[in-house]
């Protein structure tokens, strides 16, 4: 490690007071200390104190390179802070990190709860949506918020989404002199101090609350204009495509975006390019409303031009305007190894995937799903179009 010029440093709500012999020591050689007003005054920074520029940005910090700097950071500075920002930007011999007790570790603590199998969320910095996934009956989530005001606010968005009876634990400004602890219940809304976490408890949700863990959820939890990918053919679509986490999607001709939901839901990253306004609203709604603005990238454009200076993909969606001159492009445009999967429903683009195998090989399968309907007094099976799909390795 050398001597390295920046000291990343965790500090708590008790300050000085808490902070171990090497933290006090990196902050007495600093020429400059980074953090937030708290963690200023908390550290007793002095006139070596710097506050954050808003909006957040870490330049300030990377222009003193090879100068003593001490970033403050809340608790774990890996866990949602700064760390990871800076640490992008530095080789492995300029920093080192001295973490503290972090507000998820303290709430575990209070709570009694084994963190490894909770959710842990930073929601200071991103929409209450991203909880979606986590909500089910018999959940425990830890999250972080931005402020006082954001209780409250939770606390409506979880009732209008149907997740009222979820019981919520209030808990400010852990580890310090001024740590209290809650149920939102009792809480005057107006009186909570920051910093706050929240700890959902899902033990009284009705069975069957929240989203389903498995593709090929039902076409109701999207808003779309009849152009989406069916449940069945979506969970078999899913299962063919294989994701795997932090790898990319392209879906191409995305519809209402739920290819690119579902996959992100299993952990990927997705690029989805739609040529229609309209239905590029429909698929930013989706992202939205599922917590993935983080995850899912929406790209207006008809491919192949709309896929020039993308991300090479590890999978390949074409739901949508599959034409020849789009398959010869992508094949030349792919790397080895990368997945395509493509649906046709017309007797056209039947026809292209039927030739396109033949040429590249591959799997060719045709998927014929029908539903039990009324049929006069009686019932009788309505059969949705065939779906006919290549699969294949690059």
């Amino acid at each position: 490690m050398g001597d390295p010029w920046l000291t990343i440093i965790g500090i708590g709500e008790d300050g000085l007071a808490g902070l171990p012999d090497a933290s006090r020591h990196a902050l007495d050689r600093a020429a400059v200390i980074f953090g937030g007003p708290r963690h200023l005054v908390l550290a007793g920074a002095g006139g070596r104190g710097r506050e954050w520029p808003v909006p957040f940005d870490i330049a300030p910090v990377l222009a003193l390179r090879g100068q003593p700097v001490a970033v403050l950071a809340s608790g774990d500075p890996f866990w949602f802070g700064a760390g990871g920002s800076l640490c992008a930007h530095l080789n492995p011999g300029e920093w080192h990190a001295l973490p503290a007790p972090g507000t998820l570790a303290l709430a575990a603590a209070r709570l009694g709860w084994r963190i490894e199998d909770i959710a842990c969320l930073g929601l200071h910095a991103a929409p209450f949506a991203r909880l979606r996934p986590h909500l089910t009956r018999g959940c425990r989530i830890i999250a972080t918020l931005r402020d006082s005001a954001a209780v409250p606010a939770l606390a409506d968005w979880l009732a209008t989404q149907g997740f009222g009876a979820v019981r919520m634990t209030v808990m400010e400004r852990l580890g310090g002199p001024q740590e209290r602890i809650r149920q939102a219940r009792d809480c005057d809304m107006g009186d909570i101090a920051a910093p706050v976490a929240v700890a959902l408890d899902g033990a009284d949700l009705p069975v069957g609350a929240g989203l389903s863990a498995a593709p090929g959820r039902p076409e109701t939890d999207f808003a779309h204009d009849g152009q989406i990918t069916k449940s069945p053919i979506r969970a078999i679509t899913l299962s063919a495509l294989a994701p795997r986490r932090e790898e990319l999607l392209w879906d191409i001709g995305g519809g209402s975006g739920s290819v690119s939901v579902e996959w992100a839901l299993a952990g990927g990253r997705a690029i989805c390019i739609e040529p229609r306004e309209d239905r590029g609203r429909n698929i930013a709604t989706n992202i939205a409303n599922f917590g993935l603005d983080d995850r899912v990238t929406l790209r207006p454009g008809t491919a192949p031009d709309a896929l020039e200076g993308l991300p090479a993909p590890d999978a390949v969606f074409v739901g949508g305007g599959g034409n020849a001159a789009l398959f010869s492009g992508l094949w030349d445009r792919l790397a080895p190894g990368t997945r395509i999967v493509a649906n046709a429903v017309t007797l056209e683009t039947e026809a292209l995937l039927t030739s396109l195998h033949a040429r590249h090989g591959g799997a060719l399968i045709r998927i014929d799903i029908a539903e039990a309907a009324p049929l006069g007094g009686m019932r009788g099976w309505q059969a949705a179009r065939p779906v006919v799909q290549w699969r294949v390795l690059r």
